[in-house]
């Protein structure tokens, strides 16, 4: 749970232009003047919480030799939180969000191959109970930044 300014802080700090220092949870403790063991502390309760789902760098898949592709699926209410906790444990996705929209739950994933996604979205689909699920591979990439504002 996000209970003080300090967490939103952090949050809204660690989303762009991580440090690349040695030591860059000391880099932002100083920016946010706090400690570094506090900052370590936050982030790692954060994670714990599921608030805070990995931290590490975005690459454009295809200059690293991977695909990506949209993926959307219809699931029902009841099903919402196991579908979203199993697509969050396959590490080539990069978030999920909800949509007002028969098909509601959107995700992006990037892996080595084509035949690698679809086998992990099958698997997605079995261990879910959710089988409507769209494949929708990138045809030309758009990047855009994606930074979520905690207030």
């Amino acid at each position: 749970m996000i209970t003080d300014t300090l967490d939103k802080a952090i949050l809204n700090r660690i989303q762009t232009k991580f440090p690349l220092t040695s030591r860059p949870y000391a880099t932002i403790a100083k920016e946010l003047e706090t400690t570094e063991e506090e900052v370590l502390t936050r982030v790692s309760k954060l994670k714990k919480e599921g608030i805070i789902r990995r931290i590490g760098g975005n690459f454009v898949p295809g200059k690293v030799g991977f695909v990506s592709t949209l993926c959307t699926a219809q699931v029902p209410e009841d099903k919402i939180d196991l579908f979203a906790k199993t697509v969050n444990t396959y590490p080539g996705v990069t978030h999920n969000y909800l949509r007002d929209n028969p098909f509601n739950v959107w995700f992006t994933f990037i892996a080595p191959s084509r035949e690698s996604i679809r086998k992990n979205l099958d698997r997605i689909a079995e261990k879910s109970g959710v089988s409507n699920i769209l494949n929708l591979p990138a045809t030309h990439v758009f990047k855009i930044k994606a930074k979520f504002e905690v207030s």
